[in-house]
C-alpha cells in the first residue's frame, strides 16, 4: 500500500525510510476502535489520513479528548508506550482512515539515534495542551450555545464538510453534558439561524 511521503516530509530520509521498512500501513473503516482503555500499546499511530477520535469513558459516558489529523500522532499512547502502562484512553476511527503502526520496541533507539524524532511528539504535546487551555476558556467564558456551535464547526472542518451527521447523544458525549440539553441548545441556535438541522445531519448555515 502506497502513500504520499510528503505528508511526512517533517521526518528526515533516512528515518522515514526507517519507519515504513518496520512500520506497517494499514487501512481502517469507519468506527474501528484501534485503541481501547487498559490495553498495553504495541504499535504507534501516525495518521496519514483520514481522522482519529481519542476519548475518555466516564460511567458509561464518554468525554472527547482531541482529534488525530493527518500527520499527527497521540501523545496519550507514545506516553503509554514509553513507559510500557496500560492506555488511559480509547481511539476510533471518525472515517475511513489509513494509518502507520509503529512497533514500539523501536521507539527508544529511534528516539536517540534521530532527535528530530521527538519534534514530533513535543509538537504535538504543546498542540494538546493548547487545546486544554481553549477547552478550559471556553468552560470558564462561554456558554453552551456558544461551545455547541465551535464544536461543530470544528468537527465540520476537520471532516472537510459542509454538514455535520451525529446523533444528539454522541454530541453530548463528546462535549461532556446530557442529551437533552444538547436538543434543547440545537433548537436554540436554529432559532437563532445558526444551524439547520434534518435527518440527522447538523449543517451551519451562518458566522457566530
Amino acid at each position: 500500500m502506497e502513500f504520499d511521503k510528503n505528508i511526512l516530509s517533517f521526518l528526515k530520509p533516512k528515518l522515514l525510510d526507517e519507519l515504513l521498512k518496520k512500520s506497517t500501513l494499514k487501512e481502517f473503516s469507519k468506527g474501528t476502535e484501534i485503541l481501547r482503555e487498559e490495553q498495553y500499546v504495541k504499535v504507534l499511530p501516525i495518521v496519514i489520513n483520514g481522522l482519529v477520535k481519542v476519548y475518555s469513558r466516564f460511567d458509561e459516558k464518554e468525554l472527547l479528548l482531541y482529534y488525530i489529523e493527518p500527520a499527527q500522532s497521540c501523545v496519550m499512547t507514545f506516553y503509554a508506550a514509553l513507559k510500557n502502562t496500560p492506555s488511559k484512553v480509547f481511539a476510533t476511527t471518525e472515517e475511513e482512515s489509513k494509518i502507520l503502526l509503529i512497533p514500539v520496541q523501536y521507539l527508544p533507539n529511534w528516539l536517540k539515534e534521530y532527535p528530530g524524532f521527538n519534534n514530533l511528539f513535543y509538537n504535538q504535546f504543546n498542540l494538546r495542551y493548547s487545546e486544554l487551555l481553549e477547552t478550559i476558556r471556553h468552560l470558564l467564558l462561554d456558554k453552551m450555545d456558544k461551545r455547541l456551535y465551535d464544536h461543530l464547526k470544528k468537527k465540520s472542518e476537520l471532516t472537510k464538510s459542509n454538514s455535520v451527521i451525529m446523533s444528539h447523544s454522541q454530541i453530548a458525549n463528546e462535549l461532556g453534558t446530557a442529551r437533552e440539553v444538547i436538543t434543547r441548545v440545537l433548537k436554540k441556535l436554529e432559532t437563532d439561524e445558526k444551524v439547520i438541522q434534518h435527518a440527522g445531519e447538523i449543517k451551519i448555515i451562518s458566522e457566530w
